[in-house]
């Protein structure tokens, strides 16, 4: 589909271009896909379907399997099998790979890609580079490039909304992971990892007083958790995800088929997911966005109100991943620190071009996967 074609196109090389010209003529390929995220309506998921239709599409006879929701492996798991050659692909969060490669951790942390368009290029800072460089050489896994999912990750609130650092004291508070703990415990909140399953029940018994969570998130717990609170874009956390594909099982394809893969995944893939979670994004602004506090929907801090939260949390998600990286992993962290200034410098608000997507191109892969859909909230596209 030429409408989700990036620029990039032209860098990738007229051999690729020649190579999905004569598609047809390429060996399928099978391949399994893994994340841990649920099926769709999830707007990763609608993703990972699109390119598994351009795949078999251009490749005739080829097939993907996807699984969502970690009924194949967690994302610690697939990383291990990608490497053993066990799995050939997968979207990976950043967060969740650190407890198998603790350097995953430095791209984390609060307030620090702050607008569309720094956060859409996460992936070009040498940060990025340098994690890609030691997944090959330590897990011998090619990382094709980062996307993102919900750019308004927040705290969602079951009695009054959460706006203040004073607001989160004693919270009991669902946290994604360790590195959102130190954000919390930095708040004063007493922060408790919880997969998301386990949460809406958590938050009717009273087990927890609210959440981390993205937009989506907030959209799937508002009968219990009605007030949402987004500290601007990242202010809570940023949500990143990479793109992996396992070495032994890439070296084994045939130079055309790889080919027309890099194609798909970097021209067609991920265009395509930054734009359908952008959107999934705006979609639910629309729809729930409050400006009253005392209301339940979803309420934007003013940028007063978010230099509060990252004045607050000072640095101690920063200070934490510190302690979980050798020397080299903490001058990373700096490096990133530095490397998202620059991108915030470099991307004002309105910048962007994924700002100027015409959303209502992507309604109909939201109607597509949902209520009563043959993938709605599966667990697997086999």
């Amino acid at each position: 589909m030429s409408r989700f074609r990036a620029v990039a196109t032209a860098a990738v090389g007229a051999g690729i271009l020649l190579a999905s010209v004569g598609a047809s003529a390429v060996e399928p390929v099978k391949l399994r896909w893994a994340s841990d995220h649920s099926g769709p309506p999830h707007p990763a998921a609608i993703a990972e379907v699109y390119f598994a239709e351009q795949v078999e599409k251009r490749i005739p006879g080829s097939k993907v399997q996807i699984y969502w929701a970690k009924s194949l492996y967690t994302i610690p798991q697939g990383v291990k099998a990608m490497t053993q050659g066990n799995l050939e692909m997968i979207t990976g969060q950043f967060g969740k790979t650190a407890s198998v490669e603790p350097l995953a951790n430095v791209l984390l942390g609060a307030g620090k890609l702050t607008t569309v368009g720094a956060i859409d290029a996460v992936d070009s800072t040498e940060t990025f580079k340098t994690l890609a460089d030691h997944f090959d050489e330590a897990h011998d896994i090619t990382l094709f490039g980062a996307g993102h999912l919900s750019m308004y990750m927040g705290a969602g609130a079951v009695e009054r909304r959460l706006v203040a650092p004073a607001d989160f004291a004693g919270k009991k508070m669902r946290s994604m992971g360790p590195a959102e703990n130190a954000l919390l415990s930095a708040l004063g909140a007493n922060p408790q990892s919880m997969a998301f399953g386990d949460v809406p029940p958590a938050l009717q018994t009273g087990v927890i007083d609210g959440l981390l969570t993205s937009l989506g998130g907030f959209n799937a717990t508002k009968e219990q958790a009605p007030y949402f609170t987004v500290a601007g874009l990242n202010g809570i956390v940023g949500d990143y995800y990479w793109f992996g594909v396992s070495n032994r099982w890439w070296n084994k394809l045939s130079q055309e088929q790889r080919d027309v893969l890099t194609d798909i995944v970097k021209n067609d893939f991920m265009p395509f997911q930054r734009a359908v979670n952008f959107c999934n994004d705006k979609r639910t602004l629309d729809r729930f966005v409050t400006t009253d506090k005392g209301a339940p929907g979803v309420y934007v801090m003013t940028g007063a109100e978010a230099a509060a939260i990252k004045a607050a949390e000072g640095g101690a998600t920063d200070a934490w991943i510190k302690t979980k990286v050798d020397d080299r992993g903490a001058m990373l962290v700096d490096q990133f620190t530095m490397e998202a200034v620059a991108l915030v410098e470099a991307n004002p608000p309105g910048s962007s071009a994924l700002e100027k997507t015409d959303c209502s191109m992507y309604e109909e892969y939201f109607a597509r996967y949902g209520k009563g859909a043959d993938l709605y909230r599966a667990k697997s596209r086999k």
